[in-house]
């Protein structure tokens, strides 16, 4: 029969430090934490092989009285709360007095800490959760820890660990991250003896993306600054052309805490999904501001969770703050063809011309004219006849028609254009970039132009429209740039934002459906259509049970009854979920305006100019019209200066 006995301190505080000290970023997120919560200006992080031989921590804090050090390290001891009444209104980071205790349980600790108004330091030594030594020293203000050899005492675990570089990069992770939540502390961080991070303090956020992250995605960001609901989210989204293939590029922060939520997560998607390929997720760092007394931040020992009180409230205010931040921005992305590192010249064993350019070129020089002889008409052969474009204008191109060869003499009197720094100058008012600037003289970034845009009713009159590609694309000039704008995801836009108009001012019929269609259904599925019916019925679908697990849809609303079938239906209903209560009826209309993009016009499709100019139009007045329901791009767009660079008019 086993026994009931009362576990010893010292296994305790193991247990308790396999719940929060789990690698070395966890030791290093909770004494950083207490450095930011000891109101430190500056903090220096450093690790040796991963942090698994040292981790020190250094900061200009309040420091620790000496007769309190020793109380410090007490499981449960803390400063920060008083009562159990406190945790409905925690500031801080840290608040349950955990972290040294379990800390000193696993590692060889050393306290070096001096408050502002004492003459010397205290160095204070424990190891395995026994005290080892006390003794005074002097000691800049401030605090500094320095964790040794983790889980020298439980290699059972230490066994667990990753390599050092693994350990290093969770370490670097997580310095990052909370060094972007306090863009107000200078943090240093040092891994080997090498500086790896260091941020200003100066309060400017921007500055400090652009130190952790890069050129690339400081040049891509969008202003956040809302409120709604008693909540304030501030910071920046970037544009959906810095997208990623994951979630570890969105970040948020609550109060000045990092951590992790499906609500929020599910908040930002949902308002990029209209402007954002599927399976691609933004970049994202808002800071949010929320009422203390509804959170409950005591959930976990990591404190990455949290609950809210009202989560649709949450949802609804980040969403609108990110949706907001994305209205009415022209989110073009522009095309940059790459330079190959080293270019092949003519005569090199490499070097060939492609076809069918190559053999155009040899007949054109076997049957030109000798200098002198009378001249005579180049024609391509029938099998190299190019395709007829189709073009706005109806009159033939010279360039189509028999083309000539020039005579000699009228090549040798032919001049070159001089250069002009002007043909150079940017859309958005940039300086001409000089010839020897070093590759890459532009990095690729999305335009805003919040001047001037392509879709604006005042810039729809200097359109040019040059004509249609592969009966897909359209050719639009603007403002020395080449935009190109997909049909068939121009005219699903064009649809889907029809069908939700339609949807929510109610301007919709319901047609029968003859004989009606029969939908098959699983029990999560009936359970979803009953909870979601009454959406259903209020726009236009008539839908009755039909027996067993089988419904019939016997009305449809007429925009869609063209395309209503088995399969679409089913797909609609398979994209409902629980979480879609959040956004109510705005959800259902979403899933319905999805199902009339299969009427839009497909591709290798031949569009009139006229069809071409209407779908212009009607893109002017869409909110998002720069990317389709299912987020792939309606427009792209090429400078003048990529075109020129190509054609070599720009060395």
């Amino acid at each position: 029969m086993p026994t009931i006995t009362v576990l010893d301190q010292n296994t305790i505080n193991k247990i308790a430090a396999g719940e929060v000290i789990e690698r070395p970023a966890s030791v290093v997120k909770e004494l950083l934490e207490n450095a930011i919560d000891a109101q430190a200006t500056a903090v220096t992080v450093e690790i040796k092989e991963g942090g698994c031989s040292l981790i020190r921590i250094t900061d200009n804090g309040c420091g620790i009285p000496k007769d309190q050090i020793p109380l410090a390290f007490l499981r449960h001891a803390t400063s920060k709360i008083q009562r159990a009444e406190d945790l409905m209104s925690i500031s801080s980071l840290g608040f349950r007095g955990e972290a040294l205790a379990s800390i000193a349980s696993v590692a060889q600790v050393e306290l070096i800490s001096k408050t502002g108004d004492s003459l010397t330091g205290t160095r204070y030594q424990i190891e395995g959760g026994r005290e080892k030594s006390m003794e005074e020293v002097g000691a800049p203000e401030g605090t500094t820890i320095i964790a040794r050899n983790l889980f020298f005492n439980t290699p059972a675990r230490k066994k667990f660990l990753k390599t050092p570089m693994t350990e290093a990069a969770h370490v670097a992770s997580l310095v990052e991250k909370i060094a972007l939540s306090h863009p107000d502390i200078s943090i240093r961080f040092i891994q080997n003896n090498q500086n790896k991070l260091y941020t200003s303090g100066n309060h400017n956020l921007k500055d400090l993306i652009y130190t952790v992250f890069g050129r690339e995605i400081a040049a891509n960001l969008l202003e956040v600054d809302g409120s709604a609901d008693g909540i304030r989210a501030t910071g920046y989204i970037g544009k959906p052309v810095i997208a990623r293939s994951n979630r570890n590029y969105e970040n948020y922060f609550i109060n000045g805490r990092y951590i992790r939520s499906s609500i929020i997560s599910k908040a930002i998607e949902e308002a990029y999904k209209p402007f954002m390929m599927q399976h691609k997720y933004p970049f994202t760092m808002l800071h949010l501001s929320i009422d203390p007394q509804t959170l409950d931040v005591n959930v976990h020992p990591t404190k990455m969770e949290l609950r809210f009180s009202d989560g649709e409230r949450v949802f609804r205010a980040v969403f609108q703050a990110v949706g907001q931040a994305l209205a009415h921005k022209e989110l073009i992305p522009q095309v940059e063809l790459d330079e190959k590192k080293e270019e092949k010249r003519p005569g090199s064993p490499a070097f060939s011309v492609p076809e069918p350019f190559e053999s155009r070129r040899k007949s054109s020089v076997a049957e030109r004219p000798k200098e002198g002889a009378a001249e005579e008409k180049v024609r391509y052969s029938q099998a190299e006849t190019p395709p007829k474009p189709s073009l706005v204008n109806e009159q033939k191109p010279k360039w189509l028609k028999e083309m000539t060869p020039p005579k000699p003499s009228e090549m040798n009197r032919a001049k070159v254009q001089p250069y002009r720094p002007s043909d150079l100058t940017a859309i958005q008012g940039k300086e001409p970039v000089p010839s020897d600037c070093p590759e890459p003289c532009v990095q690729p970034e999305q335009l805003d132009l919040f001047d001037g845009r392509l879709l604006d009713p005042k810039a729809r009159k200097s359109h040019k429209l040059i004509g249609q590609l592969f009966d897909t694309y359209w050719l639009v000039e603007y403002n020395e740039q080449l935009f190109i704008i997909d049909q068939h995801a121009a005219h699903e836009k064009v649809l889907y934002e029809k069908t939700i108009a339609t949807l929510k001012t109610r301007s919709y019929d319901t047609q029968m459906v003859e004989p009606p269609i029969i939908l098959t259904l699983n029990m999560n599925e009936e359970v979803l259509l009953e909870k979601y019916m009454a959406y259903f019925t209020g726009i236009g679908f008539e839908i009755e049970p039909f027996g067993g697990r089988e419904y019939a849809v016997r009305g449809v609303p007429s925009n869609l009854f063209s395309i209503a079938k088995k399969e679409l239906l089913l797909e609609m209903i398979d994209g409902l979920s629980e979480d879609m209560a959040v956004r109510g009826a705005d959800s259902i209309y979403e899933k319905v305006a999805s199902m009339s993009c299969k009427a839009a016009v497909k591709g290798r499709h031949s569009m009139s100019a006229v069809e071409a100019n209407e779908l212009i139009d009607q893109l002017l007045t869409l909110d998002n019209p720069y990317a389709c329901p299912h987020g792939r791009p309606t427009i792209i767009s090429m400078t003048k200066y990529e075109l020129e660079k190509k054609f070599k008019r720009i060395v």
